[in-house]
């Protein structure tokens, strides 16, 4: 009777908040890995997402807009490719996705079902998310073994970074979708902020190096904490000030983490107020 009872146990299934969290995921990863076949058949996305980052920081290192910062060519290099596979990857690529979907009415099936609408969005960026994850990785694993990149100060941060950036431009992009009529406008609808935090990010031009006004000004924008962190845990600076060692770099990330944390909660605000689940009329 004692094992029949503990049989029992065994086999009920998990309820409560952790099987909650544990079906929504799997809902989300069903529906990632269905996004995930038609990522690998559209060619131009998977150019834009796999070739057009790279390619980007390589034609901005030879035109020489890197030579202002103090920072290590391998550092500079590595968090170049965060901040554009945030951009291109991500952003660019699940503003296109996103409206392709609404307008084919995927979204609006997609509602009728288990999935909630967080789950829904999750689901649709899980591929973008995680070819921009593997590009940052091959990148850093080819810094260090042809550029000699160090270990970072503090991994934390840059993981920090990268995840807390990704959340960013997610939601950046299912906001900046409600304002895109169809997949061509996407390449319009994202020149804005494709332009702003290329240029004022500090990605490759230091703030430093800006007026100060502007300089302070673009510490708010949503990929400057990014750089910053990506720098910090890097290298221990953000090539601004000496560099520090690891418990010091938490002190340094505070302003930054707390930027990228109320970008977080904006896209959050803008998504749930703006996003759009049928097509434009």
């Amino acid at each position: 009777m004692t094992v029949h009872t503990e049989n029992s146990r065994r086999v009920q299934p998990r309820s409560g908040a952790a099987g909650r969290l544990v079906a929504s995921g799997r809902r989300i990863w069903s529906l990632a890995r269905a996004e995930v076949r038609l990522l690998l058949r559209n060619r131009t996305a998977m150019f834009v997402g796999a070739g057009l980052p790279i390619a980007t920081v390589a034609l901005l290192y030879l035109t020489g807009t890197h030579e202002e910062t103090t920072l290590d060519t391998s550092v500079v290099t590595v968090v170049s490719l965060i901040g554009v596979a945030l951009l291109y990857v991500i952003y660019y690529n699940l503003v296109s996705t996103y409206v392709a979907r609404r307008e084919d009415l995927v979204l609006k099936r997609l509602r009728t079902g288990e999935l909630s609408d967080a789950e829904i969005l999750g689901g649709v960026a899980v591929p973008a998310v995680l070819l921009a994850v593997l590009q940052v990785l091959l990148v850093g694993t080819g810094a260090a073994l042809l550029l000699g990149l160090a270990a970072p100060v503090n991994m934390l941060l840059v993981v920090a970074a990268v995840l807390g950036g990704a959340a960013v431009f997610v939601l950046l992009a299912a906001a900046s979708s409600a304002m895109t009529r169809n997949v061509e406008m996407a390449q319009m609808s994202t020149l804005p902020v494709f332009i702003v935090c290329i240029i004022f990010s500090g990605l490759f031009i230091p703030l430093s190096v800006m007026p100060d006004q502007l300089a302070t000004a673009a510490q708010f924008l949503p990929l400057t904490p990014v750089v910053e962190l990506s720098n910090l845990g890097l290298a221990g600076t953000t090539g601004e000030d000496a560099a520090v060692g690891f418990t010091e770099t938490f002190s340094a990330a505070a302003s930054p983490a707390v930027i990228l944390a109320a970008w977080i909660v904006i896209g959050v605000e803008l998504t749930r107020r703006t996003f759009r689940w049928e097509p434009r009329r």
